[in-house]
């Protein structure tokens, strides 16, 4: 059985890498390794965490290489010498072109904090989601993991999983219970999920 290589990628503190670490080492993702966490931000905490699980990092920041072209030539290039199988969009608030994405069509998958098609697209990341959620005093949300094309949070939705938003909720609260109850279980489920199909389809 083929051993499907996963990166993941990330620009914070790296709460949904750990719970797809903890997954990996209880055994939850079982047809997939994650073999390198990308960064694009040289103080990202969750490099500490990859380095804390024994997982090589590499960090590409676009400023640095002067474009979105060179940007992505050069994450393509580590994905490349590292056998990449899948992408894991786990807090990577970088675009990616859809020129890098139709590379890698249905091999990347990402973590919305939102039950899409609500709180979803341009400019709705972070607690900006919560926010809007809660704005718009909606008594249910969620999370939901779906695969990456051109459109942002346009692609195939994976698995979603509800949440109840609660009378008093914060932005803060409410995205602490989503991660709890929904991201932190729902990203491993559909990363096992994914790398399961790969790995059946390379044999």
């Amino acid at each position: 059985m083929k051993q499907v290589n996963i990166a993941v990628f990330v620009s914070g503190g790296g709460t949904n890498l750990q719970a797809l670490l903890d997954a990996q080492a209880n055994g939850l993702i079982s047809h997939g390794k994650i073999v390198l966490v990308l960064a694009n931000s040289r103080d990202a905490y969750a490099l500490t965490r990859a380095k804390n699980a024994g997982v090589e990092t590499a960090v590409v920041v676009k400023k640095e290489e002067g474009s979105q072209e060179k940007f992505e030539e050069k994450i393509r290039a580590i994905l490349a010498e590292k056998k990449i199988d899948l992408i894991v969009l786990a807090g990577f608030l970088a675009i990616l072109s859809e020129d890098f994405t139709s590379r890698y069509n249905k091999r990347i998958i990402n973590v919305h904090p939102s039950l899409i098609p609500s709180f979803c697209g341009k400019g709705f990341y972070g607690l900006r989601v919560h926010e809007a959620a809660l704005s718009r005093g909606v008594k249910v949300t969620g999370a939901t993991v779906h695969f990456v094309n051109e459109i942002p949070d346009g692609g195939e939705i994976i698995m979603q999983k509800a949440v109840e938003v609660k009378d008093g909720d914060t932005p803060e609260v409410l995205q602490r219970r989503v991660m709890e109850e929904a991201e932190w279980k729902i990203l491993p489920a559909s990363c096992e999920k994914v790398c399961k199909k790969i790995s059946e389809e390379s044999l």
